[in-house]
């Protein structure tokens, strides 16, 4: 059961998630309308998609999620809405008050909209980052959504998206202006790579600056299983067909569940080497320093931070929670999803890792001229 001849909303719709599910939901769909929300939608996005568009129109809203006129303007007549904008920060870049804005204050504009304008259906992409890892640097290995864990959450990003993920699992259910019971479901990817990844990209371009040789920053045996984008974007359409059976919406409705793949599990630098080592670069067999000494170094950092923070904005480039999350063995199955949703990915590893080498082989020449021209 799918969405023929109906309206879709995808915020975040130039994101990397984002683009990537307005494409397959494009191929897939025949929807009457696809509503593509961002801050600044791209016109290149937009001619690259003209080719799969077929009789679907396209229509593009720039603005800001906080913008509550915007939002009933974007779910007037929309039948589903696929949450996938989100502010991402890791190094705490990005003031607290803009993380929740963004992140918090944003999803619950849009689900009130969603409310306000008869909305049926809405996904949200939440992130393997509400899980944890924890401060103490607990392991979960093959976790799955029973699993308990102590999860303290000491990223502003991370607490912002499980406020958010919260406000929609207990917004299933709502009743809708017109009477009707809106349908919630959360899915949690893990790292997610592929062509376009910007994460992948700046690592690659790291490693030039180094030689060609990948800087370590986790160790051989924090392993995690990071998920291929086009994997995590079919399980965004499966999670909105599950929610349109009524059956199967007893089940899912108002569940989280975790979204992996066969990709074999590995530390965040192997997973890099993995896919950039076919183009020529090595990496460090270890981190420059110890784990210990690194936390001590990262701990001296933030304490500058604080005493800088009324008179300097200082970023430190890693902070004791990042330099966890990279060493800590974190993996999560895709059994429930695969058991409620019907998800089964896609695209195996080797065809995912050759996807993103061929493209990260296509922008090589341009990074190399960029960085010589530095």
């Amino acid at each position: 059961m799918s969405f023929p001849g109906e309206v879709c909303v995808v915020t975040g719709a130039c994101g990397f998630l984002g683009g990537n599910l307005v494409k397959l939901l494009l191929e897939e769909e025949n929807l009457a309308e696809i509503r593509l929300l961002d801050r600044c939608i791209r016109p290149e996005l937009i001619q690259s998609l003209e080719d799969c568009r077929g009789e679907t129109k396209l229509s593009t809203f720039d603005g800001d999620i906080r913008d509550k006129e915007l939002l009933r303007k974007v779910c007037k007549g929309a039948s589903i809405v696929f949450h996938t904008a989100s502010l991402i920060d890791v190094i705490g870049a990005v003031n607290y008050s803009e993380l929740y804005g963004v992140n918090v204050k944003g999803t619950k504009l849009l689900l009130e909209a969603c409310i306000q304008e008869n909305v049926g259906f809405f996904i949200y992409t939440s992130s393997i980052e509400v899980a944890g890892p924890n401060h103490r640097g607990d392991p979960i290995i093959n976790g799955n959504e029973d699993t308990a864990y102590s999860a303290y959450l000491k990223f502003p990003y991370s607490r912002t998206k499980k406020e958010a993920e919260q406000l929609c699992l207990n917004a299933h259910g709502e009743i809708l202006y017109d009477g009707g019971r809106l349908a919630t479901c959360v899915l949690r990817p893990m790292y997610m790579y592929g062509e376009g990844c910007r994460f992948t990209l700046g690592h690659m371009r790291d490693g030039i600056q180094n030689g060609d040789v990948l800087l370590r920053t986790s160790k051989h045996e924090a392993k995690v299983n990071p998920v291929y984008v086009g994997n995590a974007t079919l399980a965004h359409l499966q999670a909105s067909r599950a929610l349109k059976d009524l059956e199967k919406r007893a089940v899912v409705g108002g569940k989280f569940y975790y979204i992996s793949d066969d990709t074999p599990p590995v530390s965040y630098s192997d997973f890099n080497h993995a896919v950039l080592s076919p183009l020529g670069f090595g990496i460090q067999d270890r981190p420059f320093l110890p784990f210990p000494i690194l936390y001590i170094i990262c701990f001296l950092m933030e304490a500058v931070q604080f005493v800088l923070c009324p008179f300097l904005r200082f970023v430190p480039p890693l902070n004791r929670q990042l330099l966890i999350m990279l060493n800590t063995p974190f993996t999560f199955s895709y059994q429930k999803a695969y058991k409620d949703l019907g998800y089964t990915p896609r695209y195996s590893w080797d065809v995912a890792r050759k996807r993103t080498t061929d493209w990260l082989a296509s922008v090589l020449p341009r990074e190399r001229q960029r960085m010589n021209m530095k």
